[in-house]
């Protein structure tokens, strides 16, 4: 099963939510949101981490069926990541530190390093989706056209309504068979 897509829409917005608080605390200078932003921050640190050792494990299982382009496109939002997450957990270091000794100017650049890993992440979801969109979608549209220029079963089809009831069949059982592909369990 693959969890990479849930951990990585969950640890977004971690540090929308953390530089959220991070402001707070930058605008009112109150303690009470100088913890909540370390911890926060802490929480989004190890969100990340946990998003990349995910796409660790579901990168491998998809790259065989990306494009050429699609393959670079992974390779990158992989490495990306690995920078998102040590950064991420300097970042919880820093503000956490920060935090405990009481140093304003340290969290201050916590929180600063922090909203640009935030822009970091949205940047690193837009990969993600093209990922998805751009290189994933076309393998599976590429053998739904290959059907539908070379089955013999459409053009027996009584009419529109039955052929338009084996494409779908066909959209289904390729879609499937892509799920199980990915997931190392196809028929070999």
């Amino acid at each position: 099963m693959m969890i990479h897509p849930a951990t990585a829409h969950f640890a977004m917005v971690l540090p929308v939510v953390a530089s959220a608080f991070g402001v707070a605390y930058l605008l009112s200078k109150k303690e009470l949101m100088s913890k909540i932003a370390a911890r926060t921050t802490l929480v989004a640190a190890i969100a990340m981490i946990v998003v990349w050792y995910t796409g660790n494990q579901t990168g491998p299982l998809v790259y065989k069926f990306l494009s050429p382009a699609g393959q670079h496109e992974l390779l990158e939002h992989k490495e990306l990541g690995l920078y998102l997450a040590i950064a991420m957990g300097v970042i919880a270091l820093l503000q956490i530190a920060g935090c405990r000794l009481k140093k304003f100017a340290l969290e201050a650049l916590a929180i600063v390093l922090l909203i640009g890993a935030m822009l970091t992440t949205f940047l690193q979801g837009k990969h993600g989706g093209e990922i998805v969109y751009d290189y994933g979608q076309p393998f599976e549209m590429q053998q739904l056209t290959s059907y539908l220029e070379n089955s013999d079963d459409l053009d027996m089809a009584e009419d529109v309504d039955e052929a338009v009831d084996l494409i779908k069949t066909k959209a289904a059982t390729i879609s499937k068979e892509t799920i199980l592909k990915i997931q190392g369990k196809a028929k070999k």
